[in-house]
């Protein structure tokens, strides 16, 4: 396999499959199906992109004292119990000196790849940027600057979309709930109600300051969330860019997670296929 035939079947592996509310319909009044259609235009032209998981968890690289997660990197933090104050430590660690944003992008556009999503925050609370409103992010760390910033002037330079991913649940946070059994903060005076208003303060920084063409979120499936919150976040977050795309894991889609991944697999490995044989394959996951 040469390298452009490899970069496009790893970034098709990694293709976003952002929905637009598929599985959490929302009634279109007159005009809005129209609406969406012009929307969701470029995503459905697009077809191929880049998702990006990146955050303290690539430190670890999926070992923390000598035991190894047995799932993928980013839930290490859940999945071996780290305590809170040790995983929160590794901040003092983060240090991507060699960043390079324009590299990033142009490796990108190379590939063929029309748009890149980054994780903005995943479930660890860790944030990519300097939050004006939280504790925990880039700015804790000795690198000391704004990751998002310089990819979203790259990828528009490169003509690529520049797109977001952000997780619902956090695990550090004070206000998040449930808890994790084995957190052993009390939750007495945590409010969830508070999580939200923090959530919607750093989804604001966010679209407003680096104007994502997806806004991809996750960790949509514990109890306390629920289709009125997905449905509040979502005219929140349209309310602030009317032409963003929001994916459907904005609502509850409880049994359903994961829908995403095989789709990514599935699609990886036709594009193997098609990669083996000579023929051009799909390098997409189709946006509904």
């Amino acid at each position: 396999m040469n390298r452009p035939d490899y970069l496009k079947l790893m970034g098709a592996s990694a293709a976003v499959t952002a929905a637009d509310i598929t599985g959490f319909s929302l009634p279109f009044a007159d005009g809005e199906k129209a609406d969406r259609d012009r929307r969701m235009k470029w995503w459905r032209e697009a077809r191929f992109g880049m998702f990006i998981h990146w955050g303290l968890y690539a430190i670890l690289a999926g070992e923390w004292k000598g035991r190894k997660t047995p799932r993928i990197g980013e839930w290490i933090m859940h999945d071996l119990q780290i305590p809170l104050d040790e995983y929160t430590a590794l901040a003092r660690q983060f240090n991507p000196v060699k960043y390079d944003a324009r590299e990033w992008a142009r490796v990108a556009k190379d590939a063929g790849v029309k748009y890149i999503v980054i994780t903005s925050k995943c479930h660890d609370g860790f944030c990519l940027w300097d939050s004006r409103v939280g504790d925990y992010d880039i700015m804790t760390t000795p690198y000391k600057r704004d990751l998002l910033k310089p990819l979203a002037e790259e990828c528009k330079k490169a003509g690529l979309r520049f797109c977001a991913y952000h997780s619902i649940l956090d695990w550090r946070h004070p206000d998040y709930l449930p808890r994790r059994k084995w957190d052993t903060r009390p939750a007495g005076s945590a409010s969830f109600d508070r999580y939200v208003n923090h959530l919607k303060a750093q989804l604001k920084e966010i679209v407003t300051n680096y104007d994502p063409g997806v806004m991809w979120f996750d960790g949509e499936w514990e109890a306390t969330w629920t289709h009125e919150r997905g449905v509040d976040l979502y005219n929140y977050v349209r309310g602030i860019n009317p032409d963003i795309i929001i994916n459907n894991r904005v609502g509850t889609l409880h049994g359903q997670t994961g829908q995403t991944v095989s789709v990514c697999v599935g699609l990886a490995k036709r594009r193997q296929a098609a990669v083996s044989d000579g023929k051009s394959g799909d390098q997409s996951a189709s946006a509904g």
